[in-house]
């Protein structure tokens, strides 16, 4: 599984490190509440409403430099809209991926 980065942050800061940070502070803060947010619609079978979540995890996958994890919560976002919560593990799994990194900054 790819790890996250913190490569497409520092392109965005041009070496300005207060930036970095603030983003950061910024993913920390939020991607807790918008994952438990996604936890309870796909607990709860809300499945229009999670693929809203992923949607919005979405940003902070790419932000993160997860390319690959990028890919597969669109094909989830997509079956959810479906109906269909193929592919829950593997975003579910991509998940944890980040709360571990983001724990690490």
């Amino acid at each position: 599984m790819e790890q996250p980065n913190l490569s497409y942050i520092e392109s965005m800061s041009a070496g300005d490190k207060a930036f970095e940070q603030k983003l950061i502070d910024i993913i920390q803060k939020e991607f807790p509440e918008e994952k438990q947010v996604y936890f309870d619609n796909i607990s709860a079978e809300n499945f229009k409403e999670a693929a809203e979540n992923v949607h919005k995890l979405k940003h902070k996958i790419s932000i993160l430099g997860l390319v690959k994890s990028y890919e597969v919560a669109v094909g989830y976002e997509h079956n959810l809209i479906d109906g269909s919560a193929l592919g829950k593990e593997e975003f579910e799994s991509i998940l944890q991926n980040m709360t571990d990194f983001l724990k690490t900054l």
